[in-house]
């Protein structure tokens, strides 16, 4: 319990650095008229064999949605939204806020970059314009990824969505509302605020662990029928359990309460663990007509 509760200071902590660094003051960017958007699309496709490792760094608002296809190779398409005043603005900022790729050896980054990333600008600090660099934009990724690979995933505020990849995948967001459609491997996520929703599809989890740490806001957990697992969840601080999957038995005499579930479903198995500061935790069965299951990316 110690350990998960300095996981989710840290958790908060970097939280706050983060907005410390990414938000924008709101009186930085009043207008006294309403702001003009312009919308541009970027694509990469790279050659990417199955067991390497992608890291994605996000925006500091957008959305990222990855999924699994069965070619070996990767293809971003990121949708990105500057605003600005005038279209002479809408131009520079568009050629600023963007997304770069760094290949090596089974090894690809995908990075984001804009106003707000100070080395990023440095070399362009004497001819852009001053008042540009509290310009609000977002970047929305959409990545399509060999099934067996690695992730790792660094985003700021935006909705999340995982599907049809088995590796070693370690996420981290400041802010979101996530959907976790599992398949194997390992997952370590740490989220600041929103909600996470957790489906594991299969009776005996192809893999050694999932922990899913949330500082405030809810986690439901989808579980497969018969599931093959060791369970547990826990509330640091305010919130509740609300546990409906009936095959959830206490392990080692310990008690289901409201703050804590310490559990063996079947023959037991991977550890799943689930651990929310502030919120709520639901362990729940998948439902046939669950919106988790067959979910079209969007």
């Amino acid at each position: 319990m110690k350990k998960n509760l300095e996981a989710i200071k840290i958790c908060v902590y970097l939280c706050l650095c983060a907005v410390s660094t990414v938000v924008f003051v709101p009186s930085a960017f009043a207008q006294t008229a309403p702001l003009l958007k312009r919308t541009t699309y970027k694509t990469e496709k790279i050659d990417f064999g199955a067991g390497g490792t992608l890291s994605i760094v996000g925006a500091p608002e957008g959305s990222i949605t990855i999924e699994g296809w069965r070619k070996n190779e990767i293809e971003i398409t990121a949708e990105v939204e500057v605003q600005a005043a005038n279209e002479t603005d809408l131009a520079l900022l568009a050629k600023v806020n963007t997304f770069t790729v760094d290949e090596d050896f089974g090894h690809v980054r995908v990075g984001s970059v804009g106003t707000y990333d100070k080395n990023y600008m440095k070399p362009l600090a004497k001819k852009f314009p001053k008042n540009l660099y509290n310009m609000p934009f977002r970047i929305d990724y959409r990545i399509k990824v060999p099934l067996f690979c690695d992730l790792e995933i660094d985003g700021g505020r935006g909705d999340f969505n995982l599907s049809g990849v088995e590796g070693a995948i370690q996420i981290k967001i400041l802010e979101s509302n996530a959907k976790l459609d599992l398949v194997g491997g390992t997952l370590a996520a740490t989220v600041g605020s929103g909600s996470v929703d957790v489906t594991i599809p299969t009776r005996s989890w192809r893999g050694r662990s999932v922990e899913v740490q949330l500082a405030k806001g809810n986690v439901n957990v989808f579980f497969a029928p018969n599931l093959n697992a060791n369970v547990s969840a826990a509330i640091l601080r305010s919130g509740q359990i609300e546990n409906s999957y009936a095959l959830l038995k206490p392990l080692e005499r310990a008690k289901f309460t409201e703050k804590s579930v310490v559990a063996k479903s079947g023959g037991g198995g991977a550890a799943l663990s689930f651990t929310v500061g502030d919120g709520i935790i639901k362990l729940a069965a998948i439902e046939k007509q669950n919106p988790t299951q067959n979910r079209r990316l969007q």
